[in-house]
């Protein structure tokens, strides 16, 4: 069993699958292991597989134990994200309950929201808080200017500022798309859903406080888009993919399958889907009736390889010259030649993505405050 057969399979075991572990402790590399957790943002959730080997496998353990200096580094960083979802969880509640005193519509995309799927919470990596607003752009930026500290950039989606130390995107829409036409579809998508999304409440772990989220159904469009925009742009991580498990492991999606693949095919996302589903049925153990589309294997090798190589959001890429860690200047053009490598499988997003990249760099410089 090579390196990274044997990390897939202790994550499908962290997610709580009921495999023999007995071969894999046993050839294991308990560093190699962390190293993967680490770079594709994953520590926390692995420590969950970690303790759950010490009551399930402890004869197995005591002939490849983790080392104890490993251990307790790895248990201090599953602490550490505990802290950090406990904190993002109260300014979350905290945002929410601001804006909605305030009569701004609007729900938190992503991050806590889906936390709330996994089988123990504070497991989860937490990021920044993204807040969709249901309201117009000019409505938002005023009131974000008297509410907020902000920088003089403005992006298309969304405007940056922070809520007691914690990054706070405020979303003018979820998402976007690199071709015109299916970011047109997109938006009206959005519009057309947005009500509902934020008249979802839930409450937080330990009394933070509720927040609105999506449901499941808009999930398994907007995540998905979310992914796609991100593997154009800088790259996509396992934790992306982890999320986006829980998001189409339900059974209420059966119902809609139907429904959800007819806009998959309008909105431009339904070979992308096909390798999502490939990449999470080869790591994760994805069952083919959960699926929302065909396993496209073609499409899908060229996701898991560009997610192993790349980590969480890009951050740790080897190829294309590392265009992450460039200069603005480099990284624009390394940029386009990364996306030439996709145009066979993905030709509406690949060859539209420098075009959009270009026109939103000049639409921030003129709207820059």
């Amino acid at each position: 069993m090579n390196d990274i057969t044997a990390c897939f399979a202790f994550l499908r075991y962290s997610l709580g699958k009921k495999e023999n572990m007995s071969r894999v402790i046993t050839g294991m590399d308990w560093q190699e292991l962390y190293s993967f957790a680490s770079k594709q943002a994953l520590l926390g959730l692995c420590f969950e597989g970690i303790e759950r080997l010490g009551k399930e496998y402890p004869v197995e353990l005591k002939r490849n134990p983790i080392g104890r200096e490993l251990l307790m580094t790895w248990m201090g960083k599953a602490q550490q994200i505990r802290r950090q979802n406990m904190k993002v969880n109260v300014v979350a509640g905290k945002l929410f309950a601001m804006l909605r005193v305030d009569g701004m519509r609007c729900c938190v995309l992503k991050g806590q929201g889906n936390a709330l799927m996994y089988p123990n919470p504070y497991s989860r990596t937490p990021g920044d808080i993204d807040v969709w607003i249901d309201a117009s752009r000019e409505r938002i930026m005023e009131y974000a200017s008297k509410k907020f500290e902000l920088g003089d950039d403005i992006r298309l989606q969304h405007l940056e500022t922070s809520l007691d130390d914690v990054p706070v995107e405020l979303h003018f829409f979820p998402c976007s798309m690199n071709n015109p036409i299916y970011h047109a579809r997109l938006q009206k998508w959005f519009r057309r859903n947005a009500d509902l999304q934020c008249s979802n409440v839930v409450s937080l772990p330990d009394g933070a406080g509720d927040i609105a989220i999506p449901t499941t159904a808009f999930n398994v469009i907007y995540q998905l888009t979310h992914l796609y925009h991100h593997f154009f742009d800088e790259g996509i991580g396992m934790r992306q993919l982890i999320d986006y498990y829980y998001v189409v492991n339900n059974d209420e999606l059966l119902v809609i399958r139907d429904t959800l693949q007819r806009e998959l095919k309008y909105l431009g996302l339904w070979k992308f889907a096909g390798a999502v589903m490939y990449v999470l049925h080869e790591a994760l153990g994805l069952s083919e009736e959960k699926m929302i589309a065909p396993m496209d294997e073609k499409r899908g090798k060229l996701l898991l390889a560009e997610i192993l190589d790349g980590g969480n959001f890009g951050r740790h890429f080897t190829k294309y010259a590392g265009f992450t860690h460039q200069s603005m200047g480099k990284k624009y053009f390394l940029k386009i030649w990364r996306n030439m490598h996709f145009v066979r499988c993905y030709p509406a997003e690949a060859l539209s993505e420098p075009i959009f990249r270009t026109w939103h760099f000049f639409w921030r410089v003129k709207n820059k405050k």
